[in-house]
């Protein structure tokens, strides 16, 4: 088993948030696991795999997995560094009400059953991966009172599961597949300035093949897609760096205004705005 490091951040009676880092030292499968209750999780650092009967999930800074309680799975580490994710576990009726009825299996959300999700994963949008951040490191260093945090836990549950905030991919077996292959050559150097050619040469198959599946199935372009993990990947570094330009140079942008400007884009404030209001600086 990879060595796992749980931090409760937070435990009231609406929610519980803990912060989980894994070493990733299990490359293949591990033995199977069940989640005690059922769990929102955000990765925000790194990657896994997450093993559900036949279907598997690459769990990176773009999603939202849900672990249903009692569901069993396994996970694998394909690529090296291990991961962090940030869990919630939302009071059960709160969670019902939260939810979008076509998010839940048939019989979930009723009395007498937890709620469990028809899915494994929604992609989420970079208004999402903020407030991870925002929520994670005001908690880590005791900057925000527990109604504020549960209530922007609250928040960050309805836009990871909104119709307009979040996605679900839709693809064949194949396809999916495929992108999923790509995502983990994204994760294996993120801070590369990988070519279209070199990424489906990894994967085989054509560029052009690739680019149209990868817009299929995640619904944005696969430069967009790879900018989010570099960003979101800023986000979770943002508190140990005091020069902003080498964190953007580390993470593959060719300027600190390059940087600067994308993660403006992305999350409507600069990198030096974000440390401020996260109390980082």
């Amino acid at each position: 088993m990879s060595a796992l490091s749980v931090e409760p951040l937070l435990d009231t009676a609406t929610v519980a948030v803990r912060d989980f880092v894994c070493a990733g030292d299990c490359r293949h499968k591990s033995a199977e696991e069940c989640a005690g209750a059922t769990s929102l999780v955000f990765p925000y650092r790194g990657l896994f795999v997450r093993h559900l009967g036949r279907n598997d999930a690459v769990a990176e800074a773009n999603q939202v997995l849900f672990f249903n309680q009692a569901e069993a799975y396994c996970i694998s580490h394909p690529v090296e560094g291990g991961d962090a994710s940030l869990s919630l576990t939302i009071d059960e009726a709160l969670l019902a009400e939260l939810t979008p009825t076509e998010h839940l299996r048939p019989g979930g959300a009723v009395a007498g059953d937890a709620v469990a999700f028809r899915r494994q994963r929604r992609r989420i949008d970079p208004r999402a991966q903020v407030l991870v951040a925002l929520l994670r490191h005001s908690l880590r260093r005791k900057a925000i009172e527990p109604l504020e945090a549960e209530t922007l836990t609250l928040t960050l549950v309805r836009r990871a599961l909104g119709e307009r905030t979040s996605h679900t991919a839709g693809a064949s077996v194949g396809h999916q597949k495929l992108v999923d292959r790509a995502k983990l050559v994204l994760a294996s150097d993120l801070a590369r300035r990988w070519t279209l050619a070199e990424i489906a040469a990894e994967v085989g198959v054509s560029p052009v093949y690739l680019t149209q599946v990868f817009q299929q199935v995640e619904a944005v372009p696969l430069y967009r897609y790879q900018l989010r993990l570099r960003l979101a990947r800023a986000l979770d570094l943002l508190g140990e760096y005091d020069d902003l330009t080498t964190l953007g140079m580390d993470l593959g942008f060719s300027s600190h205004s390059h940087f600067s400007a994308a993660f403006r884009q992305a999350y409507g404030r600069t990198p030096a705005e974000f440390q401020r209001s996260a109390a980082l600086r």
